[in-house]
Protein backbone atom coordinates (compact mmCIF):
# COMPACT_ATOMS: atom_id res chain seq x y z
CA UNK A 1 0.00 0.00 0.00
CA UNK A 2 1.04 3.52 -0.68
CA UNK A 3 1.05 4.72 2.37
CA UNK A 4 2.51 8.60 1.74
CA UNK A 5 -0.68 9.07 -0.09
CA UNK A 6 -2.22 9.60 2.79
CA UNK A 7 0.08 12.00 3.81
CA UNK A 8 -2.33 15.21 3.01
CA UNK A 9 0.65 17.88 1.65
CA UNK A 10 -1.81 21.10 1.42
CA UNK A 11 -2.72 24.25 4.40
CA UNK A 12 -5.31 22.76 6.85
CA UNK A 13 -8.91 22.91 4.92
CA UNK A 14 -7.73 23.66 1.70
CA UNK A 15 -10.16 23.01 -1.02
CA UNK A 16 -8.11 21.37 -3.61
CA UNK A 17 -9.31 18.12 -1.79
CA UNK A 18 -12.53 18.70 -2.93
CA UNK A 19 -12.04 19.58 -6.41
CA UNK A 20 -9.74 16.04 -6.24
CA UNK A 21 -12.76 13.66 -5.06
CA UNK A 22 -14.96 15.40 -7.11
CA UNK A 23 -13.33 13.98 -10.34
CA UNK A 24 -12.79 10.45 -8.72
CA UNK A 25 -15.89 10.36 -8.30
CA UNK A 26 -16.56 11.77 -11.93
CA UNK A 27 -14.51 8.40 -12.72
CA UNK A 28 -16.11 6.00 -10.56
CA UNK A 29 -19.69 7.33 -12.44
CA UNK A 30 -17.93 7.05 -15.76
CA UNK A 31 -16.95 3.73 -15.30
CA UNK A 32 -13.02 4.91 -16.67
CA UNK A 33 -10.35 2.72 -15.16
CA UNK A 34 -6.99 3.86 -13.59
CA UNK A 35 -5.32 2.16 -16.82
CA UNK A 36 -7.26 4.16 -19.26
CA UNK A 37 -6.48 7.55 -17.65
CA UNK A 38 -3.87 10.19 -17.23
CA UNK A 39 -3.78 12.78 -14.54
CA UNK A 40 -0.91 15.40 -15.50
CA UNK A 41 -0.07 18.31 -12.88
CA UNK A 42 1.65 21.36 -12.87
CA UNK A 43 3.20 22.77 -10.03
CA UNK A 44 2.36 24.81 -7.10
CA UNK A 45 -0.50 23.89 -4.91
CA UNK A 46 -2.28 21.55 -7.63
CA UNK A 47 1.25 20.35 -8.15
CA UNK A 48 0.54 17.06 -6.20
CA UNK A 49 -2.80 16.69 -7.06
CA UNK A 50 -2.36 13.92 -9.60
CA UNK A 51 -0.48 11.83 -6.91
CA UNK A 52 -3.99 11.53 -4.87
CA UNK A 53 -5.77 9.80 -8.13
CA UNK A 54 -5.21 6.38 -8.79
CA UNK A 55 -3.84 5.75 -12.52
CA UNK A 56 -1.05 7.14 -14.63
CA UNK A 57 -0.21 10.16 -13.85
CA UNK A 58 2.99 13.25 -14.42
CA UNK A 59 4.12 16.35 -12.30
CA UNK A 60 5.21 18.45 -14.76
CA UNK A 61 7.57 22.11 -15.04
CA UNK A 62 5.89 25.05 -13.95
CA UNK A 63 4.16 26.33 -16.85
CA UNK A 64 4.47 22.94 -19.07
CA UNK A 65 1.56 20.33 -18.02
CA UNK A 66 -0.66 21.20 -20.94
CA UNK A 67 2.22 20.69 -23.96
CA UNK A 68 3.01 17.20 -21.64
CA UNK A 69 -0.35 16.28 -21.74
CA UNK A 70 -1.00 17.52 -25.72
CA UNK A 71 2.24 14.64 -26.13
CA UNK A 72 0.79 12.16 -23.68
CA UNK A 73 -3.20 12.54 -25.82
CA UNK A 74 -1.09 12.59 -29.43
CA UNK A 75 0.45 9.13 -28.15
CA UNK A 76 -2.19 7.67 -26.88
CA UNK A 77 -5.40 8.97 -27.53
CA UNK A 78 -7.93 6.34 -26.31
CA UNK A 79 -6.56 7.62 -22.90
CA UNK A 80 -8.80 10.35 -21.16
CA UNK A 81 -5.99 12.86 -20.22
CA UNK A 82 -6.89 15.40 -17.47
CA UNK A 83 -4.87 18.24 -16.45
CA UNK A 84 -5.18 19.60 -13.15
CA UNK A 85 -3.81 23.16 -13.17
CA UNK A 86 -3.35 26.29 -11.08
CA UNK A 87 -4.67 29.88 -11.75
CA UNK A 88 -0.86 30.98 -11.43
CA UNK A 89 0.31 28.22 -13.47
CA UNK A 90 -1.88 27.61 -16.20
CA UNK A 91 -2.62 31.44 -16.60
CA UNK A 92 0.34 33.21 -16.19
CA UNK A 93 3.25 30.86 -17.42
CA UNK A 94 1.10 28.70 -19.07
CA UNK A 95 -1.13 31.16 -20.78
CA UNK A 96 0.95 30.58 -24.21
CA UNK A 97 -0.30 26.83 -23.84
CA UNK A 98 -3.63 27.60 -22.51
CA UNK A 99 -4.68 29.41 -25.78
CA UNK A 100 -2.92 26.97 -27.96
CA UNK A 101 -4.37 23.94 -26.59
CA UNK A 102 -7.79 25.42 -26.85
CA UNK A 103 -7.30 26.09 -30.97
CA UNK A 104 -5.67 22.83 -31.42
CA UNK A 105 -8.98 21.35 -29.83
CA UNK A 106 -7.72 17.88 -28.62
CA UNK A 107 -9.88 15.67 -26.38
CA UNK A 108 -8.80 16.58 -22.91
CA UNK A 109 -10.26 17.86 -19.86
CA UNK A 110 -8.51 20.80 -18.21
CA UNK A 111 -9.48 21.76 -14.56
CA UNK A 112 -7.97 25.05 -13.28
CA UNK A 113 -7.65 25.20 -9.57
CA UNK A 114 -8.49 29.01 -9.04
CA UNK A 115 -7.70 30.68 -5.74
CA UNK A 116 -6.75 34.22 -7.35
CA UNK A 117 -3.26 34.10 -5.82
CA UNK A 118 0.00 32.59 -6.15
CA UNK A 119 -0.55 30.96 -2.65
CA UNK A 120 2.28 28.64 -2.69
CA UNK A 121 4.62 31.00 -2.44
CA UNK A 122 2.98 32.82 0.24
CA UNK A 123 0.08 35.17 -1.76
CA UNK A 124 1.20 37.11 -3.92
CA UNK A 125 -1.43 38.45 -7.07
CA UNK A 126 -1.94 36.18 -9.81
CA UNK A 127 -3.35 36.49 -13.09
CA UNK A 128 -6.99 36.55 -11.84
CA UNK A 129 -6.66 38.12 -8.61
CA UNK A 130 -9.40 41.45 -8.35
CA UNK A 131 -8.92 44.53 -8.41
CA UNK A 132 -7.88 46.07 -5.07
CA UNK A 133 -7.35 43.04 -3.18
CA UNK A 134 -4.51 43.34 -0.89
CA UNK A 135 -1.33 40.61 -1.35
CA UNK A 136 2.18 40.28 -1.07
CA UNK A 137 2.97 41.82 -4.09
CA UNK A 138 -0.01 44.51 -3.86
CA UNK A 139 0.27 45.69 -0.21
CA UNK A 140 -2.17 48.58 -1.46
CA UNK A 141 -4.39 46.77 -3.30
CA UNK A 142 -4.20 44.89 -6.45
CA UNK A 143 -4.49 47.48 -10.01
CA UNK A 144 -4.47 45.19 -13.24
CA UNK A 145 -7.25 43.94 -14.09
CA UNK A 146 -7.96 39.97 -13.36
CA UNK A 147 -8.21 37.96 -16.88
CA UNK A 148 -11.21 36.31 -17.61
CA UNK A 149 -10.15 33.12 -18.39
CA UNK A 150 -13.69 31.86 -19.60
CA UNK A 151 -13.88 34.47 -22.18
CA UNK A 152 -10.35 33.90 -23.15
CA UNK A 153 -11.35 30.19 -24.33
CA UNK A 154 -14.01 30.93 -25.84
CA UNK A 155 -12.33 33.60 -28.00
CA UNK A 156 -9.97 31.23 -28.73
CA UNK A 157 -12.34 28.85 -29.87
CA UNK A 158 -12.88 26.57 -27.21
CA UNK A 159 -16.07 24.85 -27.42
CA UNK A 160 -16.30 23.86 -23.55
CA UNK A 161 -15.56 26.21 -20.92
CA UNK A 162 -17.46 26.56 -17.70
CA UNK A 163 -16.84 28.11 -14.05
CA UNK A 164 -17.56 25.81 -11.20
CA UNK A 165 -17.40 26.39 -7.19
CA UNK A 166 -15.24 23.34 -5.41
CA UNK A 167 -17.60 24.28 -2.50
CA UNK A 168 -20.52 22.89 -4.61
CA UNK A 169 -19.17 19.48 -4.72
CA UNK A 170 -22.07 17.87 -6.34
CA UNK A 171 -22.53 20.68 -9.18
CA UNK A 172 -18.79 20.57 -9.54
CA UNK A 173 -18.65 16.27 -10.03
CA UNK A 174 -21.03 16.91 -12.93
CA UNK A 175 -19.45 19.50 -14.68
CA UNK A 176 -16.37 17.33 -14.92
CA UNK A 177 -18.37 14.55 -15.87
CA UNK A 178 -19.69 16.75 -18.86
CA UNK A 179 -16.73 18.05 -19.37
CA UNK A 180 -14.58 14.36 -19.63
CA UNK A 181 -17.26 13.27 -21.61
CA UNK A 182 -17.02 16.54 -24.57
CA UNK A 183 -15.22 14.89 -27.53
CA UNK A 184 -12.82 18.03 -27.64
CA UNK A 185 -11.09 20.64 -25.28
CA UNK A 186 -12.49 21.42 -22.34
CA UNK A 187 -11.62 23.94 -19.80
CA UNK A 188 -13.38 24.13 -16.33
CA UNK A 189 -12.39 27.50 -13.97
CA UNK A 190 -12.78 26.65 -10.44
CA UNK A 191 -13.19 28.51 -7.66
CA UNK A 192 -11.82 27.95 -4.64
CA UNK A 193 -11.11 29.13 -1.75
CA UNK A 194 -7.39 29.33 -0.12
CA UNK A 195 -8.12 29.45 3.79
CA UNK A 196 -4.07 30.76 4.55
CA UNK A 197 -3.80 33.46 1.99
CA UNK A 198 -6.86 34.52 0.26
CA UNK A 199 -8.52 37.56 2.37
CA UNK A 200 -10.95 38.81 -0.22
Amino acid sequence: MRTWLTNIQWCAWCWDTLIIMALKNAFKELQIESHKRVVVSGVWCSGKASQYVDGYAAETLHGRALPFATWVKLARPELTVVIMWWDGDGYGIGMGHFIHSCKRNLNMTYLVFNNENYALTTGQASPTTPIGAKTKTTPEGNTNLPFDPIQLAIDAWCGFAKRADSSKFAELKEIIKEAILHPWFAIIDITQACPSFKRW
